[in-house]
């Protein structure tokens, strides 16, 4: 199945014409990477046994968006929250043992600090199609799983080069995706702003966070250290209960423009 994005180059124009900075840094010294509106196809058909990734639907993100090119630090966190609840400890770690709630709380206060409220979770859409970025295999950089040690930390699960020695990895050591983004594919889970449904029929076609149902269900993406390349996919979601907390997991943040 083939993808359309708009691809762009230099700066980009926004809606009231002023040029939009491919990347912005923050007052926390977090750096966002400009994310270019487009459309893409979302899901896979190919999931075996159980599928919680499809149907197969078209998105369209009419917005672009800044998205940081990393998932949150334990020394961003510390900065807004003023304590660090994870469990593996360093600062350029990612921020882990974090609830979907935790999140929330750690946007709130950065939108205080920097008198906006721009910030926010990524939607599932959003996140996914962040990921891709452009592509439309499994994973960002191609099909195959024997790739991921370039790209992100995962577990073996028996058949691939195990990287992340059973821990969270410093983030931005891996390669990026094609848009700048680390860490798209393992080290945490990542919360994002959705529900969980168990499948997308009926998922919002435009790009917005799908809400309705269970509020204390929500998605994670992305896999972590512990995770095989099966999970670490691009299309790959899970279900976790918001309340949750564990050392897979994490998040990373947007910023409307």
């Amino acid at each position: 199945m083939s993808i359309t994005v708009v691809l762009f180059s230099g700066c980009i124009s926004d809606n009231g014409g002023a040029d939009t900075p491919e990347i912005i840094n923050n007052s926390i010294g977090m750096e966002l990477v400009l994310i270019p509106a487009g459309e893409f196809y979302m899901g896979t058909d190919s999931t075996p046994v159980v599928a919680f990734d499809d149907p197969v639907h078209k998105v369209t993100i009419d917005e672009q968006f800044y998205m940081a090119e990393s998932e949150v630090t334990q020394k961003q966190w510390t900065a807004i929250m003023g304590d660090n609840p994870s469990y593996f400890k360093s600062d350029d770690l990612p921020v882990e043992q974090v609830s979907w709630y935790d999140a929330q709380e750690f946007i709130a206060r950065l939108n205080e600090m920097e008198n906006t409220d721009k910030y926010r979770l990524p939607t599932e859409a959003e996140w996914e199609y962040a990921c891709r970025a452009g592509t439309s295999t499994d994973f960002s950089f191609s099909d195959k799983a024997t790739d991921l040690d370039t790209y992100g930390w995962s577990d073996s699960y028996g058949w691939c080069a195990i990287n992340s020695n059973s821990t969270t990895n410093p983030v931005n050591q891996k390669e990026p995706n094609s848009w700048g983004l680390y860490d798209m594919h393992g080290n945490v889970w990542e919360w994002v702003q959705d529900n969980w449904h168990d499948n997308y029929e009926g998922a919002p076609a435009d790009g917005t966070a799908w809400e309705e149902g269970k509020l204390n269900s929500r998605v994670g993406r992305g896999g972590s250290w512990m995770d095989g390349p099966n999970i670490c996919k691009s299309h790959f979601r899970g279900s976790l209960d918001a309340n949750s907390t564990s050392n897979v997991l994490g998040f990373r943040i947007v910023k409307d423009i």
